[in-house]
């Protein structure tokens, strides 16, 4: 897993790189991803990582470029890691049929169905493959102090990866998550294409991951959404049933959900609140 730097900019008195690197977990296919790296990291001074899930139709240089979060990276001494969304170039047949399925949209799950399982596998390429490339190439990461945040299939992601793992996130947020994705649209075509039986996408679901939860061990968790948000409005996204069952589930914890007036699923949505994300992760990074 030896990185390849493809690229290099100075940004915020920080750099952000990107690299390639050959995937065992994306079944040998070539990856991406952006790091940026705060002032004054090296393998002498390691920093805490956020690591940054995209959503459908994004790729490893979406949130790098129009998620606002390098600033307050920099001042908080944050790493900040940006995968793909999917892996690239699998050949799978009907993988670019769909905006919202295959290239694109890999869902951040470890794919069971004959067609998808040799390449789709985000989920062991960001929990496991991607912080053992980082750690080989000494960049000054600290890989015991890592939160994830992500957007729409992003925030699924960093909601499912968070609630799977307890202790290996600090802390997880997400921008307009898919929060119950086996109960929308997405979430069903997604979970009926990658997986070999749809009841396998439960295990996926934030939601219904939330009961399943550790009772020792405190939550830290923020999501924000848009009350003008269209795929809120359309039933994709489902807060209310994340909030609903995180009141029964009974955990203890930093838990903030808010329904931002006004605001849709854009970047501009994301960008507003980007330094606010960083900054509440950041309590959980640096301690």
């Amino acid at each position: 897993m030896s990185l390849k730097q493809e690229s290099r900019n100075k940004a915020f008195e920080g750099s952000l790189t990107k690299y390639s690197f050959e995937s065992t977990a994306l079944g040998g296919l070539t990856a991406k991803i952006n790091v940026f790296l705060p002032p004054g990291a090296s393998s002498s001074h390691k920093v805490p990582a956020l690591y940054y899930l995209a959503g459908l139709t994004c790729t490893e240089d979406t949130g790098a470029q129009k998620g606002a979060f390098l600033a307050e990276a920099s001042k908080q001494g944050i790493a900040v890691v940006f995968p793909d969304t999917s892996p690239r170039g699998a050949g799978v047949e009907g993988e670019d049929k769909d905006w919202d399925f295959g290239t694109g949209a890999g869902f951040y799950l470890t794919a069971t169905s004959d067609a998808y399982k040799k390449n789709y596998n985000m989920y062991e390429h960001i929990v496991n493959e991607i912080p053992k490339a980082l750690e080989q190439a000494n960049l000054g990461i600290d890989k015991g102090k890592v939160s994830i945040f992500g957007h729409s299939m992003g925030g699924h992601g960093a909601l499912s990866l968070y609630l799977k793992n307890p202790g290996h996130y600090r802390s997880a947020s997400g921008f307009a998550p898919i929060a119950n994705p086996t109960e929308c649209q997405w979430g069903k075509k997604a979970f009926s294409g990658y997986l070999a039986t749809p009841e396998e996408g439960k295990a996926y679901d934030s939601t219904i991951l939330l009961s399943s939860w550790p009772q020792d061990r405190k939550l830290a968790l923020k999501v924000d959404y848009g009350s003008d948000d269209q795929f809120y409005k359309d039933g994709q996204l489902r807060p209310e049933a994340f909030q609903e069952a995180l009141s029964k589930a009974g955990t203890q914890g930093e838990v903030e959900i808010e329904k931002r007036e006004g605001y849709d699923h854009s970047y501009y949505f994301v960008s507003t609140f980007a330094s606010e994300h960083v900054a509440w992760h950041a309590k959980f990074l640096k301690v």
